[in-house]
C-alpha cells in the first residue's frame, strides 16, 4: 500500500504544475471495451456505466462447460483537478459448471465477484494541451485531413488502485482474499479522420499468488457524430490464468449524457473457448462549472465514445483531436 500512497501523492503534486480541461461537452466513456482511456470524465462529472453479458465456456481437456450471465459496471467522479478521476468498478457473474467426465454430468452453481476494484486516474501528459495553436487551413481540407506525425505522441495517464477479493472466490486462485495493488498505464493516441488508439499496460493483483499482467489494444473508429465501432484484443498473463481475448462491437449516442453499446468477446483456444454476447450503457450527471464553448466538431474518445474538444474559458479552440 506505500507504492499507492507514494504514486497518489506524486499525482497531488503534478496538479498544481499542470492544469489543462478534460471536461468534454459530450460523454466520455470507456464504453464499449474494456479499455479505459487516458483522459478523466472532468470536474463535476459524476459517471454511471454498467452492461449485462452472457457466459459460454467450454474446456476441451477437463471436459467442463460453463453457461451464466455476468454483470460490470463503474463509477467515475472528476475531483480536485481536471486531470484526476476516481473511480470504483468490478465484475459480477453467476454460472453453472458443468463437469462430463463422469457417466453422469455433475453441477457446479458458481457466484461472486470476479474483481471489485477502487483507484485513481490522472493525466499526466496531454499533447492535445496546446489545440488552440494549430489553426486549420480554411482553403484546403486534405491539408486539414492529412497524418499529422504529431498524432504519434500518446496522451498518458497513471492509474493506481486496490482490488478486493472474498474469501473462497470460485473466479481467483486458492487463498487469494482482501486487498491488493493494481496499476496501470493508460496510452490515448487521436488520428484524423476519427481513429482513436488507446494502449493499457496493467500489473494486478501485485504480491499474491494470481499476479497477472495484462495489455489491452483498442483501436475505434466514428463514422458520424453518433455512431462508432471498434476492435480490441486483450492479453491475460499469469500463473493462474492465460488468454488473449479480441472483442468487436460498436456504441450509439444517444444524448450528450447517454449512450447506448454491444459487443461480443471470444478468444482462439479450447482450453477454455470464451464466447461472450454484451450490452451496456453509460451515462452522466454533469455539474461541471466551467464556461461551455462549441467548437463545432465532435470526435471519439477513450475506447470511441464521443467527446467534443476541450473548451477554454472565453476562447474558441480549433479541432485538434480526431
Amino acid at each position: 500500500m506505500r507504492i499507492l500512497k507514494s504514486i497518489f501523492t506524486l499525482l497531488i503534486f503534478i496538479s498544481f504544475t499542470n492544469a489543462n480541461a478534460q471536461y468534454t461537452e459530450v460523454i466520455n466513456s470507456n464504453r464499449p471495451g474494456v479499455s479505459e482511456s487516458a483522459f478523466s470524465v472532468g470536474t463535476g462529472v459524476l459517471q454511471f456505466e454498467a452492461g449485462a453479458f452472457t457466459v459460454k465456456e467450454e474446456h476441451a481437456l477437463a471436459n467442463y462447460d460453463v453457461s451464466g450471465l455476468g454483470f460490470d459496471f463503474a463509477l467515475r467522479y472528476g475531483l480536485f483537478f481536471e486531470q484526476l478521476e476516481l473511480s470504483l468498478d468490478g465484475v459480477y457473474q453467476s454460472d453453472t459448471q458443468t463437469f462430463n467426465s463422469g457417466n453422469i454430468a455433475s453441477e457446479n452453481k458458481r457466484s461472486n465477484f470476479k474483481n471489485f476494484t477502487i483507484g485513481a486516474k490522472y493525466l499526466i501528459y496531454d499533447p492535445y494541451k496546446n489545440a488552440e495553436e494549430v489553426k486549420p487551413n480554411i482553403y484546403s481540407y486534405h491539408a486539414n485531413n492529412k497524418f499529422s506525425w504529431k498524432s504519434l505522441i500518446p496522451a498518458v495517464a497513471l492509474y493506481a488502485g486496490a482490488n478486493f477479493d472474498t474469501e473462497n472466490n470460485p473466479y481467483t486462485a486458492p487463498e487469494i482474499e482482501g486487498f491488493s495493488p493494481k496499476i496501470m498505464i493508460s496510452t490515448q493516441n487521436n488520428f484524423n479522420g476519427g481513429w482513436v488508439f488507446v494502449m493499457n499496460l496493467i500489473k494486478d493483483r501485485i504480491g499474491t499468488d494470481q499476479s497477472d499482467f495484462q495489455y489491452i489494444f483498442t483501436l475505434t473508429h466514428s463514422f458520424t457524430p453518433q455512431w462508432v465501432v471498434f476492435g480490441e484484443a486483450q492479453g491475460i498473463k499469469s500463473d493462474f490464468y492465460a488468454d488473449n481475448i479480441f472483442r468487436f462491437g460498436g456504441a450509439y449516442l444517444w444524448t450528450k449524457d447517454f449512450q447506448l453499446d454491444a459487443n461480443i468477446a471470444f478468444n482462439a483456444k479450447d482450453t477454455p473457448t470464451v464466447f461472450n454476447i454484451a450490452f451496456g450503457a453509460s451515462y452522466r450527471l454533469d455539474f461541471h462549472k466551467d464556461k461551455k464553448i462549441d467548437n463545432g466538431n465532435s470526435a471519439r474518445d477513450g475506447n470511441g465514445k464521443m467527446r467534443k474538444k476541450k473548451k477554454k474559458k472565453n476562447k474558441k479552440i480549433d479541432d485538434f483531436d480526431s
